[in-house]
């Protein structure tokens, strides 16, 4: 798991330094006075375009990105199905009409030994639902049920523009603080040298932020995922959702955490909980349903 954070902390750093980049080269970043002095207005709205830029581009993209990374294999009601990938494209709709989804999402297939399936898109209208043929080969069909269920709860549910909101929020106030102190660092340094004292300060105090930051949008996930499982129980009947929650428990040895992007959007993720886990441990999840 500590690779995979690594990994998501990096990206997005990566990402808000050379957006950051680019826009201070065509001086589209204006939040500093010939004084010295710092125009805070100008540099939240700044900081609010550097934010919200990477955040946007991601989610316009989060459709096609999931297909081509994943190998995703989109089934169309209109082709030659087998019985079992024509029975996955019937659940996803009918459990999306009870969702009250007026656009069917698009249904895929992804080659992989892991049990999980994921939702993604940009909108409810614009959306996916992908299993691995891992989940179909290894779960009975109220699993399934369940599992499908819990995607389409996340779609009805708007999760991924809140999230993307959210990442676009923080990342606001990652840049504009980063800004600040690092503002504040060259006033104890020379003249000459302040300019690679700020240059330098704003990626090192991005990466600190950044990791506080995340705290909020790792816990955020978790309280998703727990949404979505009361959605998904309400779809499917919970005790089907606590079915496939216990399903899954047995395949967490198979999660694959490669696509680093792709990780808090599975049902499934490695076992064990901290600050920093994208999903609750299943064995709370279950809980909280058993309560519900």
């Amino acid at each position: 798991m500590a690779k995979r954070i690594f990994l998501f902390l990096l990206s997005n750093i990566l990402v808000l330094t050379t957006i950051g980049i680019i826009l201070s080269l065509l001086n589209v970043s204006p939040y500093q006075s010939l004084d010295g002095s710092l125009n805070l207005v100008n540099l939240l709205i700044f900081s609010a375009v550097v934010g919200f830029t990477g955040s946007f581009v991601s989610l316009a993209i989060s459709r096609w990105m999931a297909k081509m990374m994943m190998g995703v294999k989109i089934l169309k009601p209109s082709d030659s199905l087998s019985q079992v990938e024509r029975e996955l494209v019937e659940r996803v709709h009918r459990l999306s009409r009870a969702a009250g989804l007026s656009v069917m999402p698009e249904v895929g297939i992804y080659q992989s030994p892991e049990v999980n399936a994921f939702a993604t898109g940009p909108s409810k209208r614009r959306s996916l639902v992908a299993v691995s043929t891992g989940l179909l080969q290894e779960m009975d069909d109220d699993a399934i049920e369940g599992v499908v269920a819990h995607e389409v709860a996340h779609i009805a549910n708007g999760d991924m523009v809140t999230m993307t909101l959210l990442q676009g929020i923080v990342n606001t106030f990652v840049v504009f603080f980063a800004r600040i102190a690092a503002w504040i660092a060259t006033r104890f340094v020379r003249e000459d040298i302040a300019p690679i004292v700020h240059f330098i300060a704003v990626i090192l105090f991005q990466i600190v932020f950044s990791i506080l930051g995340s705290l909020v949008v790792f816990a955020f996930s978790r309280y998703r995922e727990y949404h979505a499982d009361r959605g998904g129980a309400d779809l499917a009947g919970k005790d089907k959702m606590i079915h496939a929650l216990e399903s899954l428990k047995h395949y967490t040895n198979r999660v694959r955490e490669e696509q680093t992007s792709l990780a808090t959007l599975k049902i499934n993720s490695k076992k064990g909980m901290s600050l920093f886990s994208t999903h609750p441990d299943l064995d709370e999840r279950i809980k909280r349903l058993y309560a519900k």
